[in-house]
């Protein structure tokens, strides 16, 4: 029997992975941001220098677990098979359009999510762009729209990434070489060997479970299939109690812990994210999934997402006024931030 062939199986696997996220965000990640795809990536491209943003520069140690623990459990499993060869250099450019996009909004469409239980109106606002993005990618799908097949490649080329990740990330914490903030979002984060821990298990849960955002509205529209929305509807619902529960639900647009409330951006940010994603064949956190179950051809959109990341720190902002400033962010000390 396998392990998630029923839909509240399915949904005990999302409200599971609403527990661990949870165990994140009490032990110290950034208020409704106890994951972020986006921001986590971007966090470790500051931590790179890949970018010089001095709030945002921590190497995530969950970028490295969602990866690692998928390769795991697909070793484990027999699943993992290494693969390349579907237009690479089209996913890098839609793994950049992704994390731009989502850099817009502040958040992926996870952190979306979890913006949502905690009560942030512009999370909700900004689900309108992202559903119609992934309508318009599945218009597409429907239409014929194809990266090609993918090839199988040589099995220790499906590992790289992983394995580059995980040394990575004991390179950073035997050295210290990484750039660190003293402030901001990236120096809000939970004790190491924890993150670590929690996302190698979402990973493996996530692999298991095919956990995908974008993949999830699609199915809907495609199939009428609620098997994959059932997770995201369990994981939201675990994280709405516990916001009730902690005090930290604040139904609003006003005063909420890295948001903004400029409604057209948020939708068009969010709508380049439903829609490169369902290109992609997945949300950031599915390519980061694939990437660890042997999909070099996700591999190449993590890289996409990577510089993406590093070049949206470096784009100037387009205000409401449509005028063009440099970016700028002021954080107070609950990681509200103001421009």
């Amino acid at each position: 029997m396998k392990l998630f062939d029923k839909t509240w199986k399915l949904a005990v696997s999302g409200a599971v992975i609403g527990l661990l996220v949870m165990l994140l965000a009490i032990y110290g990640n950034p208020a409704n941001m106890a994951i972020c795809v986006a921001c986590f990536i971007r966090d470790t491209a500051g931590a790179l220098k890949l970018h010089t943003a001095a709030p945002v520069q921590y190497f995530r140690p969950e970028v490295v677990g969602f990866v690692c623990g998928s390769f795991l459990l697909a070793l484990l499993t027999r699943e993992y098979k290494s693969t390349a060869g579907s237009s690479p250099m089209v996913r890098f450019i839609l793994g950049a359009a992704m994390m731009i996009g989502a850099l817009v909004f502040l958040g992926c469409p996870l952190r979306m999510v979890l913006r949502m239980s905690a009560g942030d109106l512009n999370a909700w606002v900004a689900l309108i762009g992202f559903a119609g993005g992934v309508a318009t990618g599945s218009f597409f799908l429907k239409k014929g729209f194809s990266l090609g097949r993918a090839y199988e490649a040589k099995p220790i080329s499906g590992a790289v990434l992983p394995v580059l990740l995980a040394a990575l990330l004991v390179i950073g914490v035997a050295t210290g070489a990484y750039a660190v903030s003293a402030e901001g979002p990236g120096s809000k984060h939970a004790p190491i060997i924890l993150s670590l821990v929690v996302a190698l298990i979402i990973g493996a849960l996530a692999q298991k479970s095919r956990m995908c955002f974008a993949g999830s509205i699609r199915d809907l529209i495609l199939m009428k299939n609620f098997d994959l929305i059932s997770i995201i509807a369990a994981l939201f619902a675990v994280m709405a109690v516990y916001n009730v529960a902690n005090g930290s639900f604040h139904l609003g647009f006003s005063g909420q812990p890295i948001a903004h409330s400029q409604h057209l951006w948020n939708i068009l940010g969010m709508y380049v994210v439903g829609f490169a994603a369902v290109l992609a064949g997945g949300c950031p956190l599915r390519q980061l999934i694939l990437a660890g179950q042997g999909s070099s051809d996700s591999a190449v959109t993590f890289l996409g997402m990577l510089i993406g990341a590093a070049v949206a720190r470096h784009l100037p902002e387009i205000a409401p006024d449509f005028v063009r400033v440099r970016r700028k962010e002021v954080y107070d000390a609950e990681m509200n931030v103001f421009r």
